[in-house]
Protein backbone atom coordinates (compact mmCIF):
# COMPACT_ATOMS: atom_id res chain seq x y z
CA UNK A 1 0.00 0.00 0.00
CA UNK A 2 1.27 3.46 -0.89
CA UNK A 3 0.61 5.45 2.27
CA UNK A 4 0.31 8.78 0.47
CA UNK A 5 -2.22 7.37 -2.00
CA UNK A 6 -4.17 5.90 0.91
CA UNK A 7 -4.17 9.24 2.72
CA UNK A 8 -5.36 10.99 -0.44
CA UNK A 9 -8.17 8.46 -0.79
CA UNK A 10 -9.18 8.87 2.85
CA UNK A 11 -9.25 12.68 2.53
CA UNK A 12 -11.28 12.51 -0.68
CA UNK A 13 -13.86 10.19 0.92
CA UNK A 14 -14.34 12.53 3.88
CA UNK A 15 -14.42 15.70 1.74
CA UNK A 16 -16.94 14.26 -0.73
CA UNK A 17 -18.89 12.17 1.81
CA UNK A 18 -18.64 8.91 -0.06
CA UNK A 19 -16.45 6.37 -1.78
CA UNK A 20 -18.04 6.71 -5.22
CA UNK A 21 -17.54 10.50 -5.54
CA UNK A 22 -14.01 10.14 -4.15
CA UNK A 23 -13.27 7.51 -6.80
CA UNK A 24 -14.50 9.85 -9.56
CA UNK A 25 -12.32 12.67 -8.27
CA UNK A 26 -9.22 10.46 -8.04
CA UNK A 27 -9.84 8.61 -11.30
CA UNK A 28 -10.00 5.24 -9.54
CA UNK A 29 -12.60 2.55 -9.14
CA UNK A 30 -14.78 2.62 -6.04
CA UNK A 31 -13.37 -0.74 -4.96
CA UNK A 32 -9.81 0.63 -5.23
CA UNK A 33 -10.66 3.57 -2.97
CA UNK A 34 -12.37 1.20 -0.52
CA UNK A 35 -9.24 -0.99 -0.44
CA UNK A 36 -7.00 2.04 0.16
CA UNK A 37 -9.01 3.19 3.16
CA UNK A 38 -9.41 -0.34 4.55
CA UNK A 39 -5.66 -0.94 4.25
CA UNK A 40 -4.97 2.35 6.00
CA UNK A 41 -7.26 1.37 8.86
CA UNK A 42 -5.64 -2.07 9.09
CA UNK A 43 -2.20 -0.55 9.24
CA UNK A 44 -3.17 1.96 11.94
CA UNK A 45 -5.25 -0.55 13.87
CA UNK A 46 -8.18 1.89 14.29
CA UNK A 47 -11.41 2.62 12.46
CA UNK A 48 -11.27 6.00 10.72
CA UNK A 49 -14.74 6.04 9.17
CA UNK A 50 -18.20 4.94 10.21
CA UNK A 51 -19.90 3.51 7.13
CA UNK A 52 -23.62 3.23 6.40
CA UNK A 53 -25.45 2.47 3.18
CA UNK A 54 -26.07 6.19 2.67
CA UNK A 55 -23.11 8.08 4.09
CA UNK A 56 -19.77 7.97 5.84
CA UNK A 57 -18.71 9.89 8.92
CA UNK A 58 -15.46 10.34 10.79
CA UNK A 59 -14.70 8.59 14.04
CA UNK A 60 -12.80 10.53 16.71
CA UNK A 61 -9.60 8.85 15.57
CA UNK A 62 -10.50 9.64 11.97
CA UNK A 63 -10.96 13.30 12.75
CA UNK A 64 -7.52 13.53 14.35
CA UNK A 65 -5.90 11.56 11.53
CA UNK A 66 -7.60 13.72 8.89
CA UNK A 67 -5.97 16.88 10.23
CA UNK A 68 -2.53 15.24 10.27
CA UNK A 69 -3.03 13.75 6.81
CA UNK A 70 -3.87 17.14 5.34
CA UNK A 71 -0.69 18.62 6.81
CA UNK A 72 1.45 15.73 5.57
CA UNK A 73 0.14 15.89 2.00
CA UNK A 74 0.42 19.69 1.97
CA UNK A 75 4.06 19.42 3.06
CA UNK A 76 4.67 16.74 0.41
CA UNK A 77 3.17 19.01 -2.24
CA UNK A 78 5.41 21.84 -1.01
CA UNK A 79 8.48 19.60 -1.21
CA UNK A 80 7.62 18.54 -4.77
CA UNK A 81 6.98 22.11 -5.76
CA UNK A 82 10.25 23.29 -4.19
CA UNK A 83 12.16 20.65 -6.14
CA UNK A 84 10.43 21.66 -9.36
CA UNK A 85 11.16 25.30 -8.69
CA UNK A 86 14.72 24.76 -9.87
CA UNK A 87 13.21 25.40 -13.28
CA UNK A 88 12.00 28.79 -12.01
CA UNK A 89 8.31 28.14 -12.63
CA UNK A 90 5.70 27.97 -9.82
CA UNK A 91 3.71 24.75 -9.93
CA UNK A 92 1.37 22.62 -7.87
CA UNK A 93 -1.82 23.29 -5.91
CA UNK A 94 -2.29 26.65 -4.19
CA UNK A 95 -5.01 26.95 -1.54
CA UNK A 96 -6.11 30.49 -0.69
CA UNK A 97 -8.66 31.53 1.94
CA UNK A 98 -10.45 34.88 2.09
CA UNK A 99 -13.55 36.54 3.59
CA UNK A 100 -16.71 36.09 1.54
CA UNK A 101 -17.25 39.55 0.04
CA UNK A 102 -13.59 40.62 -0.14
CA UNK A 103 -12.72 37.28 -1.71
CA UNK A 104 -15.42 37.55 -4.34
CA UNK A 105 -14.60 41.15 -5.25
CA UNK A 106 -10.82 41.24 -4.99
CA UNK A 107 -9.13 37.90 -4.29
CA UNK A 108 -10.86 35.82 -6.96
CA UNK A 109 -9.58 38.10 -9.79
CA UNK A 110 -6.06 37.90 -8.33
CA UNK A 111 -6.15 34.09 -8.15
CA UNK A 112 -7.40 33.88 -11.74
CA UNK A 113 -4.68 36.27 -12.94
CA UNK A 114 -2.07 34.23 -11.06
CA UNK A 115 -3.22 31.00 -12.71
CA UNK A 116 -3.14 32.66 -16.13
CA UNK A 117 0.41 33.85 -15.52
CA UNK A 118 1.53 30.46 -14.19
CA UNK A 119 -0.17 27.65 -16.16
CA UNK A 120 1.36 24.89 -14.02
CA UNK A 121 -0.57 26.14 -10.97
CA UNK A 122 -3.92 24.71 -9.87
CA UNK A 123 -5.81 26.65 -7.23
CA UNK A 124 -8.53 26.31 -4.63
CA UNK A 125 -10.20 29.47 -3.33
CA UNK A 126 -12.06 29.10 -0.01
CA UNK A 127 -14.46 31.96 0.72
CA UNK A 128 -15.65 32.04 4.31
CA UNK A 129 -15.97 34.57 7.11
CA UNK A 130 -14.89 31.80 9.48
CA UNK A 131 -11.29 32.08 10.71
CA UNK A 132 -9.71 28.93 9.26
CA UNK A 133 -6.73 27.15 10.79
CA UNK A 134 -4.11 27.40 8.06
CA UNK A 135 -2.19 24.25 8.99
CA UNK A 136 -5.12 22.00 9.87
CA UNK A 137 -7.17 23.07 6.84
CA UNK A 138 -4.23 22.80 4.44
CA UNK A 139 -4.32 26.49 3.45
CA UNK A 140 -1.22 28.06 1.89
CA UNK A 141 -2.27 31.69 2.31
CA UNK A 142 -5.17 33.57 3.83
CA UNK A 143 -6.28 37.14 3.28
CA UNK A 144 -7.45 38.55 6.61
CA UNK A 145 -8.90 41.88 7.64
CA UNK A 146 -8.09 43.12 11.13
CA UNK A 147 -5.36 42.64 13.70
CA UNK A 148 -4.12 39.08 14.10
CA UNK A 149 -4.53 37.13 17.31
CA UNK A 150 -2.43 34.08 16.30
CA UNK A 151 1.24 35.02 16.56
CA UNK A 152 2.30 31.68 15.05
CA UNK A 153 1.40 32.95 11.56
CA UNK A 154 3.42 35.36 9.43
CA UNK A 155 1.54 38.39 8.07
CA UNK A 156 2.32 40.84 5.29
CA UNK A 157 0.24 44.02 5.20
CA UNK A 158 -1.15 44.75 1.74
CA UNK A 159 -3.80 47.37 2.45
CA UNK A 160 -6.26 48.87 4.91
CA UNK A 161 -10.02 49.33 5.26
CA UNK A 162 -12.34 51.49 7.33
CA UNK A 163 -15.46 50.51 9.22
CA UNK A 164 -18.07 52.97 8.00
CA UNK A 165 -21.71 53.84 8.65
CA UNK A 166 -23.65 54.38 5.44
CA UNK A 167 -27.14 55.11 4.16
CA UNK A 168 -28.68 56.17 0.87
CA UNK A 169 -28.87 59.90 0.07
CA UNK A 170 -32.67 59.58 -0.24
CA UNK A 171 -32.94 58.11 3.24
CA UNK A 172 -30.73 60.85 4.73
CA UNK A 173 -32.71 63.56 2.95
CA UNK A 174 -35.95 62.19 4.38
CA UNK A 175 -34.81 61.23 7.89
CA UNK A 176 -31.92 63.62 8.48
CA UNK A 177 -28.17 63.08 8.86
CA UNK A 178 -27.18 61.90 12.35
CA UNK A 179 -24.60 64.15 13.99
CA UNK A 180 -23.66 61.80 16.84
CA UNK A 181 -24.06 58.09 17.66
CA UNK A 182 -26.68 58.99 20.29
CA UNK A 183 -29.03 60.05 17.49
CA UNK A 184 -29.14 56.53 16.01
CA UNK A 185 -32.11 55.70 18.23
CA UNK A 186 -34.14 57.98 15.94
CA UNK A 187 -33.18 56.07 12.78
CA UNK A 188 -33.91 52.83 10.96
CA UNK A 189 -30.90 50.54 11.39
CA UNK A 190 -29.69 47.44 9.56
CA UNK A 191 -27.38 45.09 11.48
CA UNK A 192 -24.78 42.88 9.78
CA UNK A 193 -23.99 40.39 12.52
CA UNK A 194 -20.49 39.42 11.33
CA UNK A 195 -19.32 43.00 11.83
CA UNK A 196 -21.10 44.11 14.99
CA UNK A 197 -23.48 42.89 17.65
CA UNK A 198 -27.12 43.36 16.67
CA UNK A 199 -27.93 45.13 19.96
CA UNK A 200 -24.84 47.31 20.53
CA UNK A 201 -22.63 49.23 18.13
CA UNK A 202 -19.24 50.66 19.06
CA UNK A 203 -18.03 54.15 18.19
CA UNK A 204 -14.91 56.12 19.06
CA UNK A 205 -14.16 59.61 20.30
CA UNK A 206 -10.44 59.82 19.68
CA UNK A 207 -8.99 56.78 21.43
CA UNK A 208 -12.02 56.31 23.68
CA UNK A 209 -14.49 53.63 22.69
CA UNK A 210 -18.13 53.79 23.73
CA UNK A 211 -21.13 51.65 22.90
CA UNK A 212 -24.58 52.64 21.76
CA UNK A 213 -27.59 50.41 22.28
CA UNK A 214 -29.42 49.84 18.99
CA UNK A 215 -32.65 48.21 17.85
CA UNK A 216 -32.26 47.32 14.17
CA UNK A 217 -35.29 46.87 11.93
CA UNK A 218 -33.34 44.26 9.93
CA UNK A 219 -30.74 41.81 11.22
CA UNK A 220 -28.79 39.66 8.73
CA UNK A 221 -25.61 37.62 8.49
CA UNK A 222 -25.16 38.75 4.87
CA UNK A 223 -23.14 41.87 4.10
CA UNK A 224 -24.63 41.98 0.60
CA UNK A 225 -28.18 41.92 1.98
CA UNK A 226 -27.50 44.67 4.53
CA UNK A 227 -25.79 46.93 1.99
CA UNK A 228 -28.47 46.38 -0.66
CA UNK A 229 -31.24 47.24 1.79
CA UNK A 230 -29.38 50.41 2.82
CA UNK A 231 -28.93 51.41 -0.84
CA UNK A 232 -32.70 51.06 -1.32
CA UNK A 233 -33.42 53.55 1.45
CA UNK A 234 -33.88 50.99 4.22
CA UNK A 235 -31.73 52.79 6.77
CA UNK A 236 -28.21 52.98 8.16
CA UNK A 237 -25.82 50.04 8.25
CA UNK A 238 -22.25 49.38 9.33
CA UNK A 239 -19.95 48.03 6.62
CA UNK A 240 -16.31 47.83 5.67
CA UNK A 241 -15.18 50.45 3.18
CA UNK A 242 -14.27 47.98 0.43
CA UNK A 243 -17.81 46.59 0.58
CA UNK A 244 -19.43 49.94 -0.22
CA UNK A 245 -16.73 51.80 -2.18
CA UNK A 246 -18.50 51.39 -5.52
CA UNK A 247 -21.89 52.48 -4.17
CA UNK A 248 -20.36 55.56 -2.52
CA UNK A 249 -18.52 56.57 -5.71
CA UNK A 250 -21.72 56.18 -7.70
CA UNK A 251 -23.78 58.18 -5.20
CA UNK A 252 -25.99 55.30 -4.08
CA UNK A 253 -24.65 55.44 -0.51
CA UNK A 254 -23.15 58.15 1.68
CA UNK A 255 -20.94 57.79 4.74
CA UNK A 256 -21.95 59.49 8.00
CA UNK A 257 -20.44 59.88 11.48
CA UNK A 258 -16.95 59.56 10.01
CA UNK A 259 -15.42 61.30 13.04
CA UNK A 260 -16.62 58.42 15.22
CA UNK A 261 -15.01 55.55 13.28
CA UNK A 262 -12.40 53.20 14.78
CA UNK A 263 -8.84 53.12 13.52
CA UNK A 264 -8.53 51.48 10.07
CA UNK A 265 -8.15 47.70 9.96
CA UNK A 266 -5.13 46.24 8.13
CA UNK A 267 -5.59 43.92 5.16
CA UNK A 268 -2.95 41.19 5.48
CA UNK A 269 -1.82 38.11 3.63
CA UNK A 270 -1.06 35.43 6.20
CA UNK A 271 0.81 32.16 5.88
CA UNK A 272 1.93 29.57 8.46
CA UNK A 273 5.44 29.52 9.86
CA UNK A 274 5.39 25.72 9.89
CA UNK A 275 5.52 25.55 6.09
CA UNK A 276 8.43 26.07 3.76
CA UNK A 277 7.92 29.30 1.83
CA UNK A 278 7.55 27.65 -1.55
CA UNK A 279 8.01 29.34 -4.89
CA UNK A 280 4.26 29.38 -5.54
CA UNK A 281 3.61 31.24 -2.27
CA UNK A 282 6.42 33.74 -2.91
CA UNK A 283 5.18 34.31 -6.45
CA UNK A 284 1.61 34.89 -5.27
CA UNK A 285 2.77 37.38 -2.63
CA UNK A 286 4.86 39.25 -5.20
CA UNK A 287 2.00 39.41 -7.71
CA UNK A 288 -0.43 40.64 -5.05
CA UNK A 289 1.89 43.45 -3.96
CA UNK A 290 2.79 44.44 -7.52
CA UNK A 291 -0.68 44.40 -9.07
CA UNK A 292 -3.25 45.11 -6.35
CA UNK A 293 -4.08 48.24 -4.37
CA UNK A 294 -6.15 47.14 -1.38
CA UNK A 295 -6.19 50.48 0.45
CA UNK A 296 -9.83 51.50 0.90
CA UNK A 297 -9.42 54.54 3.12
CA UNK A 298 -10.60 57.21 0.67
CA UNK A 299 -14.05 56.14 -0.46
CA UNK A 300 -14.05 58.66 -3.28
CA UNK A 301 -11.14 56.94 -4.99
CA UNK A 302 -11.14 53.35 -3.63
CA UNK A 303 -11.65 50.73 -6.34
Amino acid sequence: MDRFDAMAAFIAVTDLNGFAPAARKLGLSTSAVTRHVAALEDRLGVRLLNRTTRAVSLTDAGLRYLERSRRILADLDDADQMAGSEQGEPMGRLVVSAPQVFGRLHVAPLVCAFMTRHPRITAELLLSDRMVNLVEDGVDLAIRIGNLTDSSDIARKVGAVRRVLVASPDYLAAQGVPQSPAELSEHHLIAFTALARPDRWSFWNGDTQHEVQVRPRLVTNSADAAIWHASQGGGLTLALSYQVAEQVREGRLSAVLEDFEPQPYPVQIVYPTSRLLSLKVRAFLEQAVATRDWNFLDLATAA
